[in-house]
Parts: structure tokens; C-alpha cells; sequence
């Protein structure tokens, strides 16, 4: 037995490398950062475990979902695995604990969320730290071109440099040609050292079924009578969940809604319940998907249009990792096709919006320096966060700001022994400005408030300097310190400041996004009506040109090629000519733009916001003027986005 194989028996218990593992493996003990494209369900978070009990120092691992990093936490400390996360799941103590692992070298991966880089405290510590290798797990989220873009994302090859990590690891299962050669760029890994296996999955029955809206729940639950095993059901939108959860509940399915409406606690307990076998049917949004690392998913339905090949590949993954024969259907019909087209119109900010923010980072900015809070930022400019979030980070790749550095406005702390028989352990070098900090905290009983502008204009004490302090004695216990508000600071550099070119160029990138955007729904859309294999072609799509031509366990393998069914377009349009009566919309937009006047009477009316409040599409400002109790909102919600707007400027022209 080789050497590599040896351990993995001892460590891992395994006799054999899945497919690519190994490979990735050998690179990355060559030192050779590596790009691991490995399909839902077959084993890419090996290949950092492994190499990460061989490297000499911390192995830092980004991960997008809390549920993600528990799962893997769980498999690593089965095999004696010392490994961590920080998360916002814990408490201080739990937090402290975990910081004096990775200090003491104890601990040999650490999990994090990409977010936790805009924690000052993190920051400061993880600097400290010597690290052998960064992972990035659903590393798509770094490319513009992927789905499930994540603009934070994008400075992770700038933590990597600032932090000095020799080697990278991206993990992830769905990425296209385009979108694999920009995350290797961005990373310096060579095109050779991008190790992709096959998408082909034997064990997965895939089918494609013409259904008009009003079938719909009928053939669902024929479905899920005709299941035994755990089953998923996708839709687009929450209420559908919950409606569809209740539905099959009340004719004695064993059924929850899951999406991110419900609270965190309520999430976990879901998944907890259907992990542990106790709930059969998990109706969810995509808000429930990644971590999910159930073997024997027996179905997943697709109640309505995935969001993308992308999502529908990831999706249809989760079924059958114990390799036993499993079910992919999708429901299929035209009916949710507006709604999703619709979500990325609703994102995509309006031109005198980009202006806006323009004008508010030159107008606020003091010394070249700009400061701002996310959620003030959104509503100010009236641009939803991730797309206010993808703005900053290209004004940042367009050179026009800088980030300097984080930190949370509202701090506070309380004491849990006496302050002034804790100087006896603070440590030389800060027994001044501990002294210092002690005669300007303002207090509201028993909670404390640091003055930072009197200890910098008196003594000299940075922000990052009292803060110090101030967690070595929360690290010592003698005191409880709490943060929120994150602000984020920028340097704008009036070099390359231009407004009126920034906004010019702003504005054609999120155009391009959006064109983009609804580009990949129409390909989704002509991909499900192919004539070839639906397996055969799935593989092409991510670059798998080794998967067989006929897999026979397919809808179009078995003869049935889907036509979307021409009824329902008839249907829409006969929608679209009820629900935009003239008189109807009238009355919606006089009521709406009443209570804007009313309510923000700065704020700029156009047709585009007009047509968002008709379609439901939630924008910053309508949670202001309380948009949502209008009788107006969402009226056209399932109507095409441009046959709306159109309505909307022909009312102008009457």
C-alpha cells in the first residue's frame, strides 16, 4: 500500500480514493494550489481534510452556511480530527475557546464564514496565526459568472495575499468552463492543476413531466405516495412552502416548509428532524440545499422552475448519495417563469440610484476617508443589499475606493469583577492606557460605553488600541463586551474618482448582470426542451464530455421530449390582459404614489418603481412607506417584468 493510501486508511478509515481525490491531494502536498470540481455528494471535502493532518500550521476554511460547517465538524471529530469553527451560533466562551486552540496550535482547522474577515477582533487575531493552506468551499460564489454570486467572495484573493497563505484549495460542484477558468485566475492556479470528475450519476432516474398549474399538487402527491424514502420538494417562492407543507400535512404526509423566513432556531430544528428520519418531506426554497448530507434522499421534486442549470444540477444531487436508484422530477410548466425573470429585475439598481451613492461617498467622505453601515447605506440609496454589495466591491476593482478597515460602531461592555483589582493583570505595557480607558467609559448603570474620541484626543489611544485592551480582560473574564453596528471604512481615492464616469460604468455592469441573468433562465429553459439525453447533456454543460449518449434512465431517454404546453402561454396572456386593465392599474399607482409623497416625499418616482411595487419585487424603500399594505402590491407578481413596465409608461401617455 503507497504511503498516501496508508494514512488515509489509518486517519479515515477508507480503503480506496473516490475519483480526482487523490489527485487533488498529491497537488496539494506538491504545494500546487488546486481547483477541485467534484459533483454533489462524491467527497471534495476530503481532500482538504486529508491534506490539512499533513501541513505544519492551521488550515482556514471559508464555508457559506453555518449547517455546512457543523456537519463537516461532526465527521472530522469522529475520526479525532482537531477542528473548529467560529460562528454567530456561539457564545463568548465558546468563541474564546476556540481563538485559544488555534493560538496554542491545537487546533488544526478552523471554519469560518466569509463575513467574519469584517470582524475587527477576528482580523487582529488571525493575523497572528501562521496558516498553511485556504480552503474556499462553494467556491463558484467567487465568480461574477457563477450562480449564487457572493461579492464578498471576491476579496478572498486579497485576504489570502494579506495573510501570506501558500496554498488554495476551491472546492466546488457546479461550475461551466468560463466560470472554473475565473475562479483558477483569481487564484493563480494553472489550468493543469484543475481537477474535475464526471457529472454522470447511474443511480439518478431523470424526469421531465408536462403539467398545467392546476395538476400540479395532484401529480406531487402521486409522487410522494409512490416514494418511501425522504423527499425534497423545490419551490420558488416562501408562502408556496408553507402552503404546499400544509396541504400535504393535512392528508397525512409527513411534511415541514423550510426557507428563510423562519427563524434559525426553527431551521435547524427542521433539518435536524428530517436528518434524524423523523420528518419524511422537506418542502423548501433554495434557502435549503448546501450541508444537507442525507444519503438516502429517495425523491426530489421540483414543484417549480429551478433557478438555473446551476442550482437544478445541485438540487437533483442531494438525491441518492448511498448510491441507491432515487427520483428527480420537475413539475413542468411555464407558470413561475415570470416570477424568477422578475427577481433579477428587482435586483438590478436603477441609473439615478448608482448616481446617488456616488454622490453620498463624495459628499460624507472626511480626509478622503468614508464610513458607512450596509442597511443605512440601502435605504439611503434605495438598492437592495447584494447588489449595493456588489457596487462597493467593483468601485473597489475599478480602483475608486479602498478598504481600510472594519469596525463596530456601538460598543459596550459590562464588568463581572472589581476594575480596579483587575489592573494587577494587565500586563505592563498597557497599565497606562488601561487607567486611561477606565476614566472615559460613560455609563448607563451597569453597562459602560468607551469614549474612543476623548482617548484618542488625550492620550493617543487608537481605536485598535483600547480595543485591545479592552479583550484581554473580556479574554481574562473580568469583564462581558458586546459590538454591533458594523461599519465598514473606505478610502476614497480622488485620483480615479469620477462620477460621472464610475456611474456610466456601474450602470453597464449591472446591465450586463441583468442581461446575463435572464439569459441563463432562457438557456435553462431551451435546455429542458432538448431532444438528447437529459444525463448526457447535463455533463456537457459543466465541461463532462465522458458521459454516455443514451443513459436510459431519462425521460428523453424513454421517448418523452418536453414541450412546454402551449395552453398555459394562453393562459398567462389571458392573465396579463385581466390583471392590467387600465382602470385597475390606475388606481394601484395612485394609491402607491400617495402614500410615497406621503410617507418619503425626496424619494424619485419612475416607472421602474412603479412597476416593482405592481410586481412585488421588494425594494429598500418600500418598507418606509409601508408599500406591502397597499392593496397594489404584487398584483402582477407572476406577469412578465416588461409587459408591466410597458402598462405602467403608456399610463403617462394618456
Amino acid at each position: 500500500m503507497n504511503p498516501i493510501k496508508h494514512t488515509l486508511a489509518n486517519l479515515f478509515g477508507f480503503e480506496e480514493f473516490r475519483e480526482g481525490q487523490e489527485q487533488t491531494i498529491q497537488q496539494l502536498l506538491n504545494g500546487q494550489s488546486s481547483l477541485a470540481v467534484f459533483p454533489t455528494g462524491s467527497g471534495k471535502s476530503l481532500c482538504y481534510q486529508f491534506t490539512a493532518t499533513q501541513l505544519p500550521n492551521l488550515t482556514l476554511v471559508i464555508s457559506p452556511l453555518i449547517a455546512l460547517m457543523h456537519d463537516q465538524l461532526d465527521f472530522l471529530r469522529s475520526k479525532n480530527m482537531p477542528a473548529a469553527s467560529l460562528d454567530s451560533s456561539q457564545s463568548r466562551e465558546e468563541s474564546q475557546a476556540v481563538m485559544a486552540g488555534v493560538q496554542s496550535g491545537q487546533i488544526k482547522v478552523l471554519m469560518i464564514s466569509v463575513e467574519r474577515f469584517k470582524n475587527e477582533r477576528f482580523r487582529r487575531f488571525i493575523k497572528n496565526i501562521p496558516i498553511s493552506m485556504l480552503v474556499v468551499d462553494e467556491a463558484h460564489c467567487i465568480s461574477e459568472w457563477g450562480h449564487n454570486f457572493r461579492p464578498d467572495y471576491l476579496k478572498l484573493p486579497s485576504y489570502q495575499q494579506e495573510l501570506a497563505i501558500p496554498l488554495v484549495l476551491l472546492l466546488t460542484a457546479t461550475a461551466t468552463r468560463r466560470v472554473q477558468r475565473d475562479m483558477a485566475e483569481k487564484f493563480a492556479i494553472q489550468p493543469n492543476h484543475i481537477v474535475q470528475t464526471g457529472f454522470y450519476r447511474e443511480n439518478l432516474d431523470i424526469e421531465l413531466v408536462q403539467t398545467s398549474s392546476q395538476d400540479k399538487l395532484k401529480k406531487l402527491e402521486n409522487l410522494l405516495g409512490k416514494s418511501q424514502g425522504a423527499s425534497i420538494v423545490y419551490v420558488t417562492q416562501q408562502q408556496t412552502a408553507e402552503s404546499i407543507a400544509n396541504h400535504l400535512k393535512s392528508n397525512g404526509h409527513s411534511a415541514m416548509a423550510y426557507h428563510a423566513g423562519l427563524g434559525n432556531d426553527m431551521r435547524s430544528d427542521i433539518q435536524a428532524q428530517f436528518m434524524a428520519g423523523s420528518t419524511r418531506i422537506i418542502v423548501a426554497t433554495i434557502a435549503f440545499g448546501m450541508g444537507i448530507d442525507k444519503a438516502d434522499i429517495r425523491l426530489v421534486v421540483h414543484f417549480d422552475l429551478p433557478k438555473s442549470i446551476e442550482n437544478y444540477s445541485q438540487e437533483i444531487g442531494r438525491a441518492g448519495r448511498d448510491s441507491l436508484p432515487s427520483r428527480c422530477v420537475l413539475l413542468a410548466s411555464l407558470d413561475g417563469l415570470h416570477t424568477l425573470e422578475n427577481f433579477v429585475y428587482g435586483d438590478t439598481p436603477e441609473a439615478h440610484n448608482i448616481a446617488n451613492l456616488l454622490s453620498i461617498i463624495e459628499e460624507q467622505s472626511v480626509a478622503g476617508e468614508w464610513e458607512t453601515q450596509l442597511y443605512g447605506l440601502s435605504n439611503q440609496t434605495n438598492i437592495r443589499s447584494l447588489p449595493l454589495k456588489t457596487l462597493l466591491v467593483q468601485l473597489e476593482l475599478l480602483g475608486a475606493i479602498t478598504p481600510k478597515f472594519s469596525y463596530y460602531a456601538d460598543v459596550r461592555l459590562k464588568w463581572e469583577m472589581d476594575r480596579t483589582a483587575f489592573a494587577q493583570q494587565v500586563p505592563e505595557p498597557w497599565q497606562a492606557s488601561y487607567q486611561a480607558i477606565l476614566k472615559n467609559i460613560q455609563y448607563k448603570k451597569i453597562w459602560g460605553t468607551p469614549n474612543f474620541e476623548a482617548l484618542f484626543n488625550q492620550y493617543d489611544l487608537s481605536r485598535s488600541d483600547v480595543l485591545q485592551v479592552l479583550e484581554f480582560a473580556a479574554e481574562q473574564n473580568a469583564l462581558t463586551l458586546e459590538s454591533k453596528g458594523l461599519t465598514e471604512v473606505y478610502m476614497m481615492n480622488k485620483s480615479t474618482f469620477y462620477p460621472q464616469t464610475l456611474s456610466s460604468q456601474l450602470q453597464t455592469y449591472v446591465e450586463e448582470k441583468q442581461t446575463s441573468e435572464i439569459e441563463r433562465i432562457a438557456t435553462m429553459i431551451r435546455f429542458f426542451q432538448l431532444d438528447r439525453c437529459l444525463n448526457h447533456n447535463l455533463a456537457r454543460y459543466f465541461g463532462d464530455q465522458n458521459a454516455p449518449t443514451h443513459c436510459g434512465h431519462c425521460s428523453v431517454c424513454r421517448g418523452n421530449v418536453l414541450t412546454f404546453l402551449d395552453e398555459q402561454q394562453s393562459s398567462l396572456l389571458d392573465a396579463n390582459q385581466n390583471m392590467l386593465s387600465e382602470e385597475s392599474i390606475r388606481g394601484y399607482v395612485a394609491e402607491f404614489v400617495g402614500q410615497v409623497s406621503s410617507k418619503s416625499p425626496t424619494t424619485v418616482m419612475t416607472e421602474t418603481l412603479i412597476c416593482r411595487f405592481l410586481t412585488g419585487l421588494s425594494q429598500p424603500i418600500f418598507t418606509k412607506v409601508k408599500a406591502r399594505q397597499l392593496s397594489g402590491f404584487g398584483v402582477c407578481e407572476k406577469l412578465a417584468y416588461g409587459e408591466v413596465l410597458n402598462q405602467v409608461k403608456n399610463l403617462k401617455h394618456r
